[in-house]
């Protein structure tokens, strides 16, 4: 999209969006709740920029941004409607080893079924194997490490950023590249739960670790057809258009149809949270044109240049905004930036584009509202009363814990980029 035609003033309402998004769920908790006031904050800014596309005759401009939103919010949808209809019971033993290894099964089922998806069905399986236990106040800040951010790497249905570059054009399995990030994060995540693990286990009175033993009950998953739903997910997002979001929306019908009311139930399954989310990205995608195109155009007079200074912009600006529209503006920056170049991918160098997809989702993690997932956990948590982290606490440690993988990327990215 050309740049020439905006008015400065239609740059405005994509930031402005984006940090009412950050800003009012602290500032403004109970407006904000209101469905009512976050539809009038998303219309101030998303409205102008309609009647801009509407007035200067950018119809087409319109309606490519109001299918790529559509597209989105379809997929989104039917991967949050499938794996609330799953709901997973028993309490295993709490050793070290049992707490890794879920962490392990949520990382990967974040690829597969998003980082919302994959945390809603392990968050409650590890709170209740670790209910006996007295010290267990580091495991949720891992959790949202591995499975609400880094876990979903690999496949545009993993996280909302990688799901908005395939609907812009980036290949389906071309994140599978990401592969050895993917590893890096989590494998990192992975062994500093086993030795703060290791070392609280050791610190457990007896008379928890006898109770945790007395009350272990088997695994069992019900809401089985919910599985072979999200499967199908997979081949429905490579449909073409249309046909994919007629997919989404079918799968997303069956699995209503199909649950029992008691899973639900079970999972304190409501429509809040998808809803919410399709309210934001209704104003995000409407507003996104002239930013996009001004950031395409003034890339190459921009100090971020190299993939390492994407990483880190893109990933620390999604620390403290979301991430899906952190990754769209950044994108749209790289793209500008790879206009001279060769095999390009949605328009963006390889190298480019690698850097701001993962910024992007790992980097996510470093606060709580950082992604999504991120304070449905902690709400989850502090409903079962399990301790969790302040805001500062859990950013420090995160940032902390995920620093020596940052560096190893910046690195790496250095390197290949020169």
């Amino acid at each position: 999209m050309s740049s020439e035609g905006f008015p400065a003033w239609s740059m405005v309402p994509f930031p402005a969006l984006v940090l009412a998004i950050a800003v009012l769920p602290i500032v403004a908790p109970r407006a904000w709740e209101r469905r009512s006031f976050q539809v009038l904050v998303i219309g101030l800014c998303a409205v102008p920029v309609i009647g801009l596309f509407v007035t200067t005759a950018r119809l087409h401009d319109l309606a490519v941004a109001t299918t790529s939103y559509l597209s989105f919010v379809a997929t989104l949808g039917a991967l949050y409607i499938t794996s609330g209809g799953v709901h997973i019971s028993g309490d295993i033993e709490a050793k070290p080893s049992t707490n890794v290894a879920l962490l392990l099964v949520g990382s990967v089922l974040a690829s597969l079924v998003g980082t919302t998806g994959a945390s809603m069905l392990m968050i409650r399986p590890v709170l209740r194997t670790n209910r006996q236990r007295e010290n267990r106040a580091h495991l949720v800040p891992f959790f949202i490490l591995a499975v609400a951010n880094a876990g979903g790497l690999l496949t545009p249905l993993g996280d909302p950023p990688l799901l908005v570059g395939y609907i812009g054009g980036v290949p389906f399995f071309w994140t599978l590249r990401l592969f050895p990030a993917w590893l890096l994060y989590v494998g990192s995540a992975a062994f500093g739960l086993y030795v703060a693990d290791r070392r609280a286990y050791a610190r457990e009175p007896a008379v928890a670790l006898a109770k945790d033993r007395a009350e272990v009950e088997p695994i069992a998953v019900e809401g089985r057809r919910n599985v072979a739903l999200m499967i199908a997910i997979v081949p429905a997002a490579m449909l073409p258009l249309g046909y994919r979001e007629a997919a989404m929306v079918a799968i997303a019908i069956a699995s209503l149809v199909l649950t029992p009311r008691a899973v639900h139930e079970a999972n304190a399954f409501t429509f809040a949270p998808i809803i919410d989310v399709a309210l934001i990205f209704a104003g995000l995608f409407a507003s996104l044109g002239p930013i996009e195109a001004a950031l395409a155009t003034a890339a190459p007079s921009l100090p971020v240049q190299k993939s390492w200074q994407l990483f880190w912009a893109s990933g620390l600006l999604s620390s403290v905004l979301d991430n899906a529209p952190t990754y769209t503006a950044f994108a749209a920056l790289a793209k500008g930036l790879s206009a001279a170049g060769t095999n390009l991918v949605a328009g963006v160098t390889p190298i480019k584009l690698a850097a701001v997809s993962i910024g992007s989702v790992v980097m996510g993690a470093t606060t709580y509202i950082g992604n999504g997932p991120n304070l449905m956990i902690k709400a989850i948590a502090e409903r079962e009363r399990f301790p969790t982290p302040s805001f500062f606490r859990y950013a420090i440690f995160a940032f902390a814990m995920m620093l020596p993988a940052h560096l190893i990327t910046t690195i790496v990215f250095m390197i290949l980029d020169r």
